[in-house]
Formats: C-alpha cells, sequence, structure tokens
C-alpha cells in the first residue's frame, strides 16, 4: 500500500534542487509544532506556579520588585519569595497586582489548549473561541471584584483579588453612575452572552438545554475517530443542523462515504514541505486508519432510528471537507435557502401593516373639529373689523409723464459705440441685444471665440467714458445666459409712480404672506417679491438716494394688501419726521409698548424697551407653536381658523408683526450693544413666528453693519453709496457705488442680485392713504406688545425704603460726591462690592437726591457739590 501512495505521489515531488527550506516550511514541520506546543505547556505551568506563589509571597516581595531594576539580579534573587524567583515575582506583580488580579489564572487555560492543540494535533476546545472568552471574563471578573473590593472597607488588603485595571473601571463608573456601575457590569455580561453565544430567546436557551441532554446515538463513535482530523468545528452548527430535514440523509450516506476513499490519498495540505520521509509516513498512517473505519462502518448493518437520523447529519457534513467539490455545494446550496426565505417574509410584509392604524386615528381626530365648523364656521379673524376698506388705487397720483420711452436712434448709436470701443481694443463680437428699462438700457453681448471676459470687464470706465455716461456695470457674465451685461444708463428716465405698480395684475393677484411691490426691473417687469421669504430685509444708501421713498413704498404695499387683524407695525423712527405719517393708523396697523402716548418709537430708551419687549413677544409665541404641534406662523393660524386650537389654552390669531427701523445708524452710536443684541437675536429666531425686520441705514459701514447683523439679514437692498468699500459692505460685492439715484437699486436676495428702478410714492399719496385707514372704524388701542422692564425699572423714590438705608450708603455718598461722578462701577472698585449691592446703594442715593437718574451709558449726574451739603442732608435724613 506504500506503494502505492508513492507512484500516486511522483507527480507532487519537486525537482532536486530542494536544499533550501523556506522559514515558512521549517516552523510549519511537525518538529517545530511539537517543540512549540511544549514550550506553551510549559508556559502555563510556569505562569499558574508565578501566579499561585504570588498569592501567598506577593506582599513580601513588593519592595523587592519595586527595587528590581535598581538593584543587581543576583542580589534582588536572594531575597525573593517566589517560587519561580525574581521572574516569578515581576510577572505576578503585574498580572496578578497590576492588572487583572485572580482573573489572571484564565490565561492559563488557553495556553493548555494550545499546547496540546500543537503537540497532539487535536483541539479538545475550539481555540479562538476560547481566546475570546477569556478576553472578555478577564476584564468582567476584574471588574467584579473590584467592585467589592471598592466597597470593602480594607481595600489594601484584597486590592490583588481585582487588579488595578478592576478598581479603574469602577472607579470611572462611580464617578460617573455611582452604585449604578454594578448595572452597567451587569449588563456587558448580557450583552457578551446574548452575541457571543446567539441567543435569539429565552426558548432559544430551553432548546439548547434540551438538545444537550439527548444521548448521542453509538453509530457516532466510528464517525468520531473518521473525522478527528477537523479543527475549530462549531458546537452551535451541530446542535442546529440537525433539526433541519432529515428525510434526505437516508438517502446520501452511501455515496457520500465510498468516494471520499480514493480522494484522501492526496493529502490536503500540500503547501507544508516537510521532509518526504515523514510526509509519506503521516499519510499512510492516516489513509490506514480513516479507510479501517470507513470499511468497519460500511460492512456494518446498523439501523438507524428516526430520532437518530438528525444527530447523523453534521457528521456527515465533515465529510463534505474531505470530498471534491462538487459534493460541497450540493450541501451548501441547500442551507442558505432555508435560511434566507425567513427574514423576507418578515422584513416585507409587517410594515405595511403597521401604516395602516395612524391613517384611522388622524380622520377620528379630525372629525370634531369638523363639526364644530359647521356649527360656528370657520374662524375669521377680520370680523373684528368687518366694515374694513382696502384702500384703493384712486388715492395715488397718476402721472402723465411717467413714460419716456428710449428711441431707437439712441439704441443703435449707444450700440454702435459699444461695438467702436471694444473693436479698438481688439475684441470682436459676435452678436449684441438691448433691452430697454425704466432708468438702464441692459446690451447683452456674445464675444468671439477665444475672448477672455476679465479683457471686457477691464474696459468698464473706457466704455462709460466713449458713452458719456454716469454710471456702466458690466456683469460677466449673466447669470444664467451665456452672454455678458452691460448697463448703460438712458439719457431720459421714466418714472415708476405706485400707482402703476400697485395697480398691476401682478401684485393684485399675488399670493404671498406678505407681498412687497418695490418696482420695475432693467426689462420693465414689475418686481413682487414676498418680506416673509426673504425674511429679514437691510437697506442702505446714501442721502438723497431714494431711501426713505422705499420704505414709504413697502408700507404703503403692505397696507394695500393685509386687513389689520393680520399685520401690525413697530415703527421706530430716530428723526422723528419720516415715519410721522404713519401715526393716523395706530389703532389699525401700528403695536406699542403699554403705557405709552405715542406708537411711533423716537426716544432711544424707549427703542431698547421695545426691542427687548420684541424678544419677549417671541419666545411666547413659540411657545404657543410649541403647544400647538406647529413650525410656523402659517400653519399655527391655519389651525386655529379650523378651530383645532382651543383659546381657553392661551391661543389667539397671531398677526404678523414687521419691526421698521429708519436708521440703524443713530441708535448704534447711542445704545451700541443693548440695540445690536435683540436685533441679531430677532434676526436669528423671529422668522418662523412671523416677526419680520426692516432696517435701513445711510451708513453703511461695518461698526453700524455688523458681523451679528448682516449675517442674519439675507436680503439687502442698496440705493447709490459713495465709496466701493460701502457697496461691499452691503452687498459682499462692488456695483452700488456706479448707481445713477433717484431710486435707481440693486436687490439681493440669496445669490441673485437684480437691478430694480424704485416706485416712486410722494407724502401726500402716502398722506391720503393714511388718512383713508385712519378715518375708519378701528380698534380701541394700537396692539400691544408684553411690558419689558429694565435694568433701571423701580428706581422711583416710592420704591426705596428710607428707613432702611445700607450700613455703607454714607460712605458711598462721601466717594461719590468727592469724585463728582455718580458711576455704580465706582462704588465697586473703591468699597469692593458686589454689583447687586452697589445697584441698590445707587439706587438709594437717587431717592435721597444726591445723584440724578439713569442715563444710559453714561454716568449720572452728581446734584451735590460739597461735602458740607451732604452732611446737611445727612442731618436732614438724620443720619
Amino acid at each position: 500500500m506504500a506503494k502505492k501512495v508513492d507512484s500516486s505521489k511522483q507527480p507532487l515531488r519537486k525537482p532536486a534542487s530542494k536544499p533550501s527550506k523556506s522559514l515558512r516550511a521549517t516552523i510549519a514541520g511537525p518538529s517545530t509544532r511539537l517543540v512549540i506546543g511544549g514550550l506553551t505547556v510549559l508556559l502555563a505551568v510556569l505562569l499558574f506556579l508565578a501566579f499561585f506563589s504570588y498569592l501567598i509571597s506577593g506582599e513580601a516581595d513588593q519592595s523587592v520588585v519595586g527595587a528590581a531594576f535598581k538593584t543587581p539580579l543576583k542580589d534582588s534573587g536572594q531575597k525573593v519569595q517566589n517560587w519561580l524567583g525574581l521572574t516569578g515575582a515581576i510577572v505576578g506583580h503585574f498580572f496578578v497586582f497590576q492588572w487583572f488580579g485572580l482573573a489572571s489564572f484564565l490565561i492559563i487555560p488557553v495556553l493548555l489548549v494550545a499546547g496540546i492543540k500543537l503537540t497532539f494535533s487535536r483541539e479538545i476546545f475550539p481555540l479562538k473561541r476560547l481566546t475570546y472568552q477569556a478576553i472578555f471574563y478577564m476584564i468582567w471578573v476584574s471588574a467584579v471584584l473590584g467592585f467589592v473590593v471598592l466597597w470593602s472597607d480594607s481595600q489594601s488588603n484584597l486590592s490583588t483579588l481585582s487588579g488595578g485595571i478592576g478598581l479603574l473601571i469602577n472607579q470611572l463608573l462611580y464617578n460617573l453612575i455611582g452604585w449604578g456601575s454594578i448595572a452597567v457590569i451587569a449588563a456587558a455580561l448580557f450583552v457578551f452572552v446574548i452575541y457571543f453565544y446567539r441567543v435569539d430567546s429565552l426558548e432559544h436557551v430551553a432548546e439548547k438545554v434540551e438538545g444537550m441532554k439527548v444521548p448521542r446515538p453509538t453509530v457516532s463513535n466510528p464517525f468520531k475517530n473518521l473525522f478527528k482530523e477537523i479543527e475549530e468545528l462549531d458546537e452551535d452548527e451541530e446542535e442546529e443542523k440537525p433539526v433541519e430535514k432529515p428525510a434526505p440523509v437516508k438517502e446520501e450516506p452511501k455515496p457520500i462515504l465510498r468516494k471520499p476513499i480514493p480522494v484522501i490519498t492526496e493529502p490536503d495540505e500540500p503547501e507544508e514541505e516537510a521532509d518526504e520521509e515523514e510526509q509519506e509516513y503521516l499519510q499512510l498512517q492516516k489513509v490506514n486508519r480513516l479507510a479501517e473505519d470507513a470499511r468497519r462502518v460500511l460492512e456494518t448493518p446498523i439501523p438507524l432510528p428516526v430520532e437518530a437520523i438528525p444527530v447523523e447529519e453534521p457528521v456527515l457534513e465533515e465529510v463534505v471537507a474531505y470530498t471534491p467539490p462538487a459534493p460541497v455545494a450540493k450541501v451548501s446550496r441547500e442551507v442558505p435557502k432555508e435560511k434566507t426565505s425567513e427574514p423576507d417574509f418578515i422584513i416585507e410584509t409587517a410594515p405595511a401593516e403597521e401604516i395602516l392604524p395612524p391613517k384611522k386615528i388622524e380622520k377620528l381626530d379630525t372629525q370634531p373639529n369638523e363639526n364644530l365648523i359647521k356649527e360656528l364656521g370657520l374662524y375669521d379673524p377680520t370680523l373684528d373689523l368687518a366694515r374694513y376698506q382696502y384702500p384703493s388705487v384712486e388715492l395715488l397720483r397718476e402721472y402723465t409723464t411717467d413714460k419716456a420711452q428710449v428711441s431707437e436712434e439712441e439704441l443703435k448709436t449707444k450700440k454702435d459705440t459699444i461695438l467702436r470701443t471694444l473693436s479698438d481694443y481688439g475684441i470682436s463680437i459676435a452678436s449684441i441685444k438691448a433691452t430697454p428699462g425704466p432708468t438702464v438700457t441692459l446690451y447683452e453681448i456674445v464675444p468671439s471665440a477665444g475672448v477672455k471676459i476679465s479683457r471686457i470687464k477691464s474696459l468698464e470706465d473706457d466704455i462709460a467714458l466713449s458713452l458719456a455716461a454716469l454710471g456702466i456695470r458690466i456683469i460677466a457674465p449673466m447669470p444664467g445666459k451665456g452672454t455678458i451685461g452691460i448697463e448703460v444708463p438712458n439719457k431720459n428716465r421714466e418714472m415708476v409712480s405706485i400707482r402703476a405698480v400697485v395697480a398691476s395684475e401682478k401684485f393684485q393677484k399675488s399670493t404671498a404672506e406678505l407681498p412687497v411691490v418695490l418696482g420695475k426691473t432693467i426689462s420693465n417687469e414689475i418686481f413682487v417679491t414676498d418680506l416673509a421669504k426673504m425674511p429679514h430685509l437691510l437697506i442702505a444708501g446714501a442721502t438723497g438716494q431714494g431711501k426713505s421713498v422705499g420704505m414709504n413704498v413697502i408700507l404703503a404695499s403692505l397696507l394695500y394688501k393685509k386687513h389689520p387683524a393680520q399685520l401690525k407695525f413697530v415703527l421706530v423712527d430716530p428723526k422723528k419726521v419720516e415715519l410721522s405719517l404713519f401715526s393716523k393708523i395706530e389703532r389699525h396697523f401700528l403695536a406699542k409698548l403699554p403705557g405709552t402716548e405715542d406708537a411711533i418709537i423716537t426716544d432711544t430708551k424707549k427703542v431698547i424697551y421695545t426691542l427687548n419687549s420684541l424678544c419677549v413677544e417671541m419666545d411666547s409665541r413659540y411657545e404657543l407653536l410649541k403647544n400647538a404641534g406647529c413650525r410656523n406662523l402659517k400653519e399655527y393660524n391655519q389651525k386655529f381658523i379650523e378651530r383645532r386650537l382651543n383659546p381657553e389654552k392661551g391661543h389667539r390669531f397671531l398677526p404678523y408683526i414687521v419691526l421698521v427701523i429708519d436708521e440703524l445708524a443713530d441708535l448704534m452710536m447711542t445704545a451700541g450693544k443693548e440695540v445690536e443684541t435683540p436685533i441679531a437675536r430677532l434676526a436669528q429666531l423671529a422668522r418662523a413666528i412671523g416677526i419680520h425686520l426692516i432696517v435701513a441705514t445711510q451708513r453703511p459701514s461695518v461698526d453700524i453693519i455688523t458681523g451679528k447683523i448682516k449675517a442674519n439679514f439675507p436680503a439687502r437692498l442698496s440705493f447709490k453709496v459713495t465709496q466701493k468699500v460701502d457697496s461691499r459692505t452691503i452687498l459682499d460685492t462692488n456695483g452700488a457705488d456706479q448707481l445713477v439715484g433717484q431710486g435707481d437699486m440693486l436687490f439681493l436676495q440669496g445669490s441673485d442680485m437684480t437691478r430694480l428702478q424704485c416706485a416712486f410714492v410722494d407724502t401726500p399719496e402716502v398722506d391720503a392713504v393714511c388718512d383713508f385707514i385712519g378715518e375708519q372704524q378701528g380698534y380701541s388701542d394700537a396692539y400691544l406688545l408684553p411690558e419689558f422692564e429694565g435694568d433701571e425699572a423701580g428706581n422711583d423714590e416710592k420704591d426705596v425704603d428710607l428707613a432702611q438705608l445700607d450700613p455703607m450708603f454714607k460712605d458711598a455718598a462721601r466717594l461719590i460726591v468727592i469724585h463728582q461722578q455718580g458711576s455704580t462701577s465706582l462704588i465697586q472698585r473703591k468699597m469692593k462690592l458686589g454689583y447687586n449691592r452697589a445697584g441698590r446703594i445707587m439706587d438709594q442715593l437717587e431717592a435721597t437726591g444726591v445723584v440724578g437718574p439713569f442715563e444710559g451709558s453714561k454716568a449720572r449726574e452728581v446734584l451735590i457739590q460739597s461735602e458740607e451739603r451732604l452732611d446737611e442732608l445727612f442731618k436732614e435724613l438724620r443720619l
């Protein structure tokens, strides 16, 4: 039989030039495996002795281990009591004391199983699974013992039980969750058991326990001898697979067992290039043993009971490991088909059944609202002023000379001039088109192939010189077009009246929440936008360029489209004359603070109160939206109109609020941060609850339009400015300095910039509209904003009890009179007091007449000029 094997192995032998063996072949040889296996078993025994001895003599060897690297080895070895000397003491110190404690002994089973596998070529337990379990349980047992040690009275004596890692884990967990650390440790064990042992349910555990109790049939013993060369067999698969399809097992044993015998004569490990004699000897041994076992099984008739058949199936699958690939493929195809069919059924059918119930609930929820609507109808917020009439277009003036058409001769002349100027610099044009507008004419040119856009852009001043125009603006390239735009001012400008744009069909049929008509584009199209989508507007422009007229156009267009119940204005006018015309509509469209006489705010202190009051209104509206489950004001009002919100719970119809600030620069100069912070807060958050800002300034510098304000105003409107830096501040690009003035403006929303001619509205027209609205029936008072108390609230004399003055009142009064500076910070610094106490003393000084009232950021005026007058005051107060 040995000769047959030799003849079959002749093709597998390598040529005679084999004297040089690779390192891998040497290590993989049986001799090397035997040596490494024996050393691994020896290492396991030595570690056990070192660990066990450290438990007995660890405290005595502690000092020696600490000085092990400083004292000579010879001297140190004489002092060590560990059974393995200094090495055993150091190893035990690190593993038992510093690291894992008693859990360090779990390393030993892993080394023993690995050594036995290498030495005897058999595996008593799957090495990979054993390693994973040992690593986890080392850390887990150390953590459990660390919990015991941490809560014991003698930590120093018991620290060897858990090791340093266990104590560290428990200290970290205790700092985070206290006594809950033991729950985290238990949860870690639970998760590991579920995933590592593949536990799906408690029934699955019961099935496994019952499966372990079933005795194996006698037929399994010869099969164990037949397949003892197989490595790392998964025990879970042996218990799960017998349950599936026992019937086909009766037909497959014979062909599967007979075919492997001639095939096994070829070794499965041709890559191991060991010595030829040893390899042949091992192969002969293997073939003889397997052939005898297979022959014994085939010749012995064994009555197979039906219950034993499932147990044989995993044994038969072991044979497939030695068979050619064809039988293996047949067996491997059957298992995936049965496993993949189950998740497909669960995943596809379950979600479709769970979506239906919410739809029925929604229908039931809306049923009471429908009944309420049938009884009372939809809520109409305009019923409070049911007779209110919208302003008529007839109130606006119709200009007879507002249309000044650009002549065809002028268009051709400017076209020829542009072409001639470009040709002088060697730039050829393929085509040119003119689009006349009310203020400027847009010439769109298509350059010839090979012409750079930058060359045309650099000729901006040269074209302006040749055309003798006030300002030329080149757009290179035109957004969304393959052309270059050159905007040239017209000789005779067309006036865009507000009557023409308000009476237009585009504005009248606009469905925007807050429709605003600004004027006409350069192509003579009426431009209508939505303030609610902007959502805030920043306006800039030099003095006399149409900024105040533009704000009046915006306000007038809103008055023409909205009912007083739907819109309220908060007007801030530091100039005191620009927005005074709108005071007539106070009881219809204006909002103010409680207790104030004028709805139009001109005082800086009241501006601060009003802005902070709007912040309070914003917070209260967000609270209502949260309770109603809405994300914006439109959804909330729609729910309220449909009577889906209960007014008894605080819900009400919320009108839009538009805050208009005519001159921001003056407020920033007088109040600074007190104004900037609430404006920035409103700009960031107020969009969703219907509060929108329109802020105008004639100084678009960085100290006025700060980063906080600019970042939250995506929509910007710029009239003509004097410098390029101002244009870049307001629009982030040049162009506003090249406008021609008198309502010529650039509107930027997002990344789209549009050149417009602002509509013109005269003061008599605004006055007529406001008179028409003011003469109608209005509310009893203006829309009241929430009350806001500033820092100086409660500083009146009636709020200060002179019988309970501060013990340091006299010292503070003398300090103020000596320095002649009524400052709270002075009292803080000199007398080393806190801000609250210093503020109360300042209130008392004001009540007694030592200092004057609060004056914003300025220091208070000192009313007493000498210490003699102060002493007289003390006598009057009997101090």
